[in-house]
């Protein structure tokens, strides 16, 4: 009988796991305007490494950012995977610099840099 309680306790606690999502409540903001916008991309970098206030969605961003990162976006929905891989690009090929702080700050092994770099290459491979 303890056995079986056991397996549902920790079967229980995967499930939630699994289920577990970040909010899609800002999900409808549109991340082109964003890096079309320097004052809007400087404020979410500098809400991102604690050098000027958080908007609210900044705010979200900056609190899921740790985890997303670690666990390649799993809890991400499908908005939050294109925004953050227009932003990756961006960041990568147009404000170099930028992305280097972030990613001193979140990412010192350039693990997520590296994943990413990888995937993209992996796509662009693959024939129409």
């Amino acid at each position: 009988m303890k056995t079986f309680i056991v397996f549902f306790a920790i079967f229980g606690v995967l499930l939630a796991e699994e289920n577990k999502k970040y909010t899609t409540k800002y999900d409808n903001i549109d991340v082109d305007v964003v890096l079309k916008t320097e004052r809007l991309l400087n404020n979410y970098i500098g809400c991102l490494l604690n050098e000027n206030p958080c908007t609210p969605d900044a705010a979200e961003l900056k609190k899921n950012l740790p985890d997303a990162l670690a666990t390649d976006c799993t809890a991400c929905s499908e908005a939050q995977k294109v925004a953050s891989d227009k932003f990756s690009q961006y960041m990568i090929e147009e404000r170099p610099d930028d992305w280097n702080r972030l990613e001193n700050k979140y990412d010192p092994s350039g693990a997520y840099k590296t994943r990413y770099l990888e995937e993209k290459s992996k796509k662009s491979k693959k024939p129409n």
